[in-house]
């Protein structure tokens, strides 16, 4: 008779305590979410406030003035075009990359063949080189070739950065695809190539587009490479010209023109990995059903 009521009560117990579990980790996640979240949270309020506003410590915005974001896009800044030199700079490097990287990484992970693993050492080293030391050898050969002031100053150094990681994480993904989905395909009479891009390439689309993600985000922040290989205010980039906002003498600090700035600066890489985490989760799912 004593054991029934045991039995429920070491129940209860067990159930109470997967719930405290549950509800501790839920706690964790939203703190580790809100520490994060909160230097941005604190930028688009603070670009949302009025110019004489700027040092309020309250935690919303009032009223809400646009004043900041009109100030940003002045003519005078040049702001307007200097996104548009970011999307241009951004996008070519990540197309590029993309295209070296895919083929890069399908050889070193199918083909076997002498020094492999000193290639992929190598590829992984050059990208822990600090961009700063590249900085005074690359300013004097753009100089010496007149690629000063050039969209291609920007790209490449871009790219050299942005490749090894591309190459990478491409190899380790293509590594994981079983070969003999391109035995199957190449005994129902496709060519290796043909194999190659009707077969492995759209399973590899989730590590495509998390590699295009990666790339991108490098790309959109590169700073140092721009501002030492271009000094035409009509071809520097959003974080450039970002940095050289001046306020009303000139000498103030436009801490809310900056931020709003921020915020059209950030909102693409948001734009880009919503867009891309869909296309991810669709990738592996057709992946999963095929």
């Amino acid at each position: 008779m004593s054991t029934l009521p045991l039995t429920r009560s070491a129940r209860r117990g067990a159930t109470g305590g997967r719930r405290g579990a549950t509800w501790a980790r839920r706690l964790g996640i939203a703190a580790v979410v809100a520490y994060c979240l909160a230097p941005f949270y604190w930028m688009v309020v603070s670009s949302l406030r009025r110019p004489g506003d700027q040092f309020s410590n309250a935690p919303l915005p009032a009223p809400v003035s646009f004043d900041n974001y009109m100030s940003a896009f002045d003519a005078k800044n040049g702001f307007g075009q200097a996104l548009v030199n970011s999307l241009v700079v951004a996008g070519i490097t990540t197309a590029v990359t993309l295209v070296v990287g895919i083929f890069a990484g399908y050889a070193l992970a199918r083909l076997h063949f002498r020094g492999k693993t000193l290639i992929l050492t190598l590829i992984i080293a050059a990208s822990m080189f600090p961009p700063i030391i590249l900085v005074v050898p690359l300013l004097r050969l753009f100089t010496d070739i007149a690629w000063i002031n050039t969209y291609q100053a920007m790209i490449i150094p871009s790219m050299s950065f942005a490749l090894p990681l591309a190459v990478w994480n491409l190899t380790a993904f293509f590594r994981q695809m079983p070969t003999e989905l391109e035995k199957a395909a190449q005994v129902d009479g496709c060519t290796p190539a043909q194999a190659f891009r009707k077969v492995v390439l759209p399973l590899a689309a989730p590590g495509v587009f998390t590699t295009a993600i990666l790339v991108f985000i490098c790309a959109w922040n590169e700073f140092l490479i721009a501002i030492s290989v271009v000094n035409d205010r009509q071809m520097m980039t959003a974080n450039v010209i970002l940095s050289l906002f001046t306020g009303q003498y000139k000498y103030d600090q436009p801490f809310g023109t900056q931020m709003a700035a921020g915020v059209v600066v950030t909102l693409p890489l948001v734009v880009a990995v919503l867009f891309f985490q869909r296309r991810i989760v669709d990738g592996l799912t057709a992946g999963g059903l095929k």
